[in-house]
């Protein structure tokens, strides 16, 4: 086997050796799906796909687990717009996003459960943070105490004016009257009248944001994740969060490796639903071929926020065309496998099939360790 993998980890802030297990238990945080998925998503689920890829080629079996938030402020919103019910508009949008994600040639996920099959899992870690004296009960109620927990803050490495900063812009909400502290966070609420609800010992409700996902990876994947990731947006609150409430309910480390993948821009600003400034997944595959789509965004280094511009488009389609021109072979393979070893550099991955096509060698093997279908 070649040289050992290495990633960078959001919470040492440094690059370091990755070096898993056999069996590679992997949590990324899903959509919540209430929209179409959007190039931010299709950024971010690539570069979990390219670890996956690697991890396999290197002998590794990975057990991705990616939930599905079917149930939060969000899609209740929306569900309520549409004059819908939520976990119709949820199966309707889901069915699309595992469309775009599969002719992106994005491996499946090897569990993609949802948040509403976990509400008896997050009942049980609830009743155990309240027992252990991490929480407590105040207007109907469960909520977090970040007191509680003296390493809050050692993910994201924020002052407490940044935090509640983001707290408020993210869905925290800092200003609510029953909170002890504003950066405490919601593990039960009650339900609004047309909002589901669900029995439990503090009353007819619905479950937070964040425990949903702590719930879900410790069912699927047990008390230690492997690595955690998903977009550099969810470091605070939700991934700060979902740490301390897992270590609380466990009294283990929740995650070895954290891999956070950074934003998409569109006309200066992050692609979001919130903003509106969206170019939809579905809309590319429309105009052009899935391989040019996946060289596109292998073209950006994971950890790097970038602007999308058509012309991006325009370059990746000739690569393809210079890659296919080049024929069949192995041309670049083991470059391209050091290049995803080192931090996953898909960018220098790409460099080196571009030298090896322009001199005459086949890439096509290459070109499947990186999901590009050239044949």
């Amino acid at each position: 086997m070649s040289a050992g993998m290495v990633l960078f980890d959001t919470r040492r802030r440094a690059v370091v050796p990755f070096e898993p297990p056999h069996v590679v238990r992997i949590y990324t945080c899903g959509i919540t799906p209430y929209d179409a998925a959007h190039l931010g998503h299709a950024a971010t689920y690539l570069a979990y796909d390219l670890l996956q890829r690697r991890l396999l080629d290197r002998g590794h079996l990975p057990r991705v687990v990616r939930n599905v938030t079917d149930v939060d402020d969000d899609i209740l919103r929306k569900a309520r717009q549409l004059g819908v019910h939520y976990l119709d508009l949820a199966a309707e949008e889901m069915g699309r996003f595992d469309a775009d994600m599969a002719a992106l040639g994005l491996l499946p996920a090897w569990r993609e459960p949802r948040a509403t099959s976990a509400i008896p899992d997050i009942l049980s870690c609830i009743g155990t943070a309240l027992e252990r004296g991490y929480a407590y009960q105040a207007g109907g109620a469960v909520y977090f105490s970040v007191a509680s927990s003296p390493g809050f803050g050692k993910l994201s490495q924020l002052d407490r004016p940044s935090m509640l900063a983001l707290a408020a812009e993210r869905g925290g909400n800092p200003d609510d009257p029953n909170k002890r502290d504003p950066l405490d966070f919601v593990l039960w609420q009650p339900s609004l009248e047309d909002e589901p609800a669900w029995e439990s010992r503090w009353g007819p409700g619905r479950p937070g944001w964040h425990i949903e996902c702590s719930a879900l990876a410790l069912r699927e994947l047990g008390t230690t994740v492997d690595l955690h990731g998903g977009g550099t947006d969810l470091i605070f609150p939700h991934h700060e969060c979902e740490t301390a409430q897992s270590e609380a309910v466990t009294g283990a480390a929740f995650v070895r490796h954290w891999m956070h993948v950074g934003m998409v821009g569109l006309d200066g600003e992050k692609m979001s639903k919130s903003l509106g400034n969206l170019v939809f997944v579905r809309d590319l595959l429309e105009r052009w071929e899935p391989a040019v789509v996946r060289a596109l965004l292998c073209a950006q280094h994971y950890r790097s926020s970038w602007e999308f511009t058509p012309d991006l488009l325009e370059q990746a389609a000739e690569r393809v065309r210079r890659w296919r021109h080049a024929g069949r072979g192995s041309g670049a393979l083991g470059e391209v496998r050091a290049a995803l070893d080192n931090d996953l550099d898909a960018p220098g991955a790409l460099a080196a099939m571009d030298a090896a096509a322009a001199a005459g060698e086949g890439v096509s093997e290459a070109g499947a360790l990186l999901g590009l279908a050239l044949g």
